[in-house]
């Protein structure tokens, strides 16, 4: 393939993301409603009217009124000048039988295009202002005051002296963190990005050349962060980029010292953690986290509150081991066979077969799951990337992080599009009333099965409709549905049986006083989560009793709270709701998902 071909769609990829990233910046946003505005109120710019008036004027006035022919070629000049392909089919039409006749028409022509030529070079805009346009475009931050980085190197250099033959190891690299003015728990991708991998330890001299072309490129730590962990060559954070710095995480923080004696669920816990923070941030929903998307999230503050927070079960945006615990149980539960897969029968018997089987088929269509996920951090050899985790007709335990959160906690962005998705049948971008009757047919059968008389659908459609206050009749879009304050109740409705009577059961003015809301201390994942480790706990506890005196043959799940539950128990009272990150600023945005 020629280079050419290769440049070109990497080429329009980038005209299109920087003019995206002109389109949204404040001043054009202004300047296309005040546009917008004058369209509507039949307004005309000054350039608009000086070419509607005097260009017009000048072409009637030597224009012979006896000549249809110079008529007709002056009035098809601005097509002819605008649309240059349409020449060989427009001048056939005004071809004159007299060789006289046409030369009248050329004349006419040329001379009426020579003056609008010229009236427009007359309006043009002078030079200076297009020198003018500030720089808009950070795609590795924007600069700010001038970093003194000689001084940040001194310090490292002083940092190093300190370490024999001035090498530092990984246990070091949380001290040369702090001479960066990094956070602590950066010190894993510092360390692998230098090279401490291949040799075990890391230079001075290296290090510093590392961090110096850092500094120089990249100007705001989600920018530092990606280049830490990418691989060459990218400008992007895929999966399995995350896999040293969560792993030094699980080998260094205090909250996770447990896990050191049950090795083997090293990656389970960060195959968890993988999935919530792409579940987070990559709102894109490609597999690929960029700088952008790092910035509007949370996790770059999450990851600074490791140094501070002894407890990892206090951080539940990413890194709690108790809601790790909920999720690998909740997956060991349907996991008959223990294979690390899952299929349809197994994930209908979810909350005693609450889930619809249609949207269980939906789930497994591939609508929501991805052919390639790091599921192979279950074996312990660590093979090389791009297995092939998702089998014919079964989901990973990957893709079963995501339906849960999603599952318990239908509030959040990335909860909404999941399961839009999935009632998307004809992926069109809207879901039309088929679309929803084809879901409540089987919510209707349920109810028949349980002697409970279903409300009809055109009733029930009805409230759906007054709840979301779709904007287009006939149909709900996206945007509707992230406009809604009760979307868990919509979306139960349709596919969910138990919570759909729970719902019925509950006073509606409670439920729009709760869904109005705009900011819970504590999100309904998070509720979950608390209630069922409790309840893990509670059920282990009591299990102990019975089973004093007695070694039995443990399956995984049971060896790991026999090692581990003491040491949670011990920490963490029963029926304790962990807190809320109060501290954190959470970045607020919309995303649509533009179905393809």
């Amino acid at each position: 393939m020629s280079p050419g071909k290769v440049l070109q769609p990497v080429l329009k990829m980038k005209v299109d993301e920087l003019f995206l990233c002109w389109l949204s910046q404040p001043a054009t946003q202004l300047t296309l409603k005040d546009c917008l505005r004058r369209i509507k109120n039949e307004e005309k710019t000054e350039i608009g009217n000086g070419d509607s008036g005097n260009g017009k004027n000048e072409r009637f006035a030597n224009t012979n009124p006896n000549s249809k022919q110079c008529m007709l070629g002056d009035t098809r000049l601005p097509l002819m000048s605008f649309n240059p392909p349409q020449l060989s089919t427009t001048l056939p039409l005004a071809t004159p039988a007299s060789p006289r006749n046409t030369s009248n028409v050329r004349a006419t022509r040329r001379s009426s295009g020579t003056k609008v030529v010229q009236t427009k070079k007359e309006e043009t805009l002078p030079p200076s202002l297009s020198q003018n346009i500030p720089t808009f475009y950070f795609p590795r931050g924007c600069p700010k005051e001038k970093v003194n980085i000689d001084a940040v190197i001194a310090k490292i250099e002083r940092t190093f002296s300190e370490f024999p033959n001035e090498r530092a190891t990984l246990e070091d690299m949380g001290k040369v963190a702090k001479a960066c003015e990094c956070p602590l728990y950066w010190k894993g991708p510092l360390f692998y990005c230098a090279g401490g991998e291949r040799t075990g330890y890391v230079s001075v001299h290296k290090f510093v050349a590392m961090w110096r072309k850092i500094l120089q490129t990249c100007y705001d730590d989600a920018a530092k962060f990606v280049h830490l962990l990418m691989n060459p060559g990218c400008n992007y954070l895929v999966q399995e980029d995350f896999i040293p710095f969560l792993q030094d995480v699980v080998n260094s923080h205090p909250g996770l010292s447990f896990l050191k004696e049950a090795s083997e669920f090293h990656s389970r816990y960060i195959t968890t953690v993988i999935q919530r923070i792409f579940y987070t941030v990559n709102r894109s929903w490609s597999g690929k986290i960029t700088c952008n998307e790092l910035r509007k999230s949370n996790f770059l503050q999450n990851v600074a509150l490791l140094e501070e927070e002894a407890d990892i079960n206090q951080l539940t945006e990413y890194f709690s081991y108790e809601h790790f615990y909920v999720i690998y149980c909740k997956f060991w539960e349907l996991d008959t066979d223990h294979d690390l897969y899952i299929d349809r029968k197994d994930l209908a018997r979810h909350n005693d077969h609450a889930i619809s089987n249609r949207m269980i088929e939906r789930i497994f269509s591939g609508a929501v799951t991805r052919c390639f996920k790091i599921n192979f951090l279950f074996f312990p050899h660590w093979p090389s990337r791009g297995r092939k985790a998702q089998k014919d007709g079964k989901i990973s335990y990957a893709d079963f992080v995501w339906f849960l959160i999603s599952e318990e906690d239908k509030k959040t962005p990335t909860s909404i599009e999941y399961w839009f998705r999935c009632m998307d049948l004809d992926g069109d971008g809207a879901l039309s009333m088929y679309e929803l009757e084809y879901f409540y047919e089987e919510q209707c059968q349920k109810l028949d099965n349980m002697a409970i008389e279903p409300l009809p659908f055109e009733d029930c459609l009805c409230q759906m409709l007054d709840l979301v206050k779709p904007q287009y009749e006939g149909k709900i879009t996206l945007h509707d549905l992230k406009r809604c304050k009760l979307t868990n109740v919509f979306f139960d409705t349709f596919f969910n049986i138990e919570k759909y009577l729970d719902h019925e059961q509950k006073d509606q003015f409670s439920m729009l006083r709760d869904g109005e809301g705009e900011s819970q201390e504590v999100s309904d994942w998070e509720k979950y989560a608390a209630e069922e480790y409790d309840i893990l706990v509670a059920e282990e506890a009591a299990s102990d009793q019975w089973n004093d005196g007695y070694e039995a043959e443990l399956n995984p799940v049971d060896h790991q709270k026999a090692n581990v539950l003491k040491y949670q128990m011990e920490k963490r009272p029963f029926f304790e709701m962990p807190s809320h990150l109060a501290d954190v600023d959470l970045d607020e945005y919309d995303y649509e998902e533009d179905f393809e």
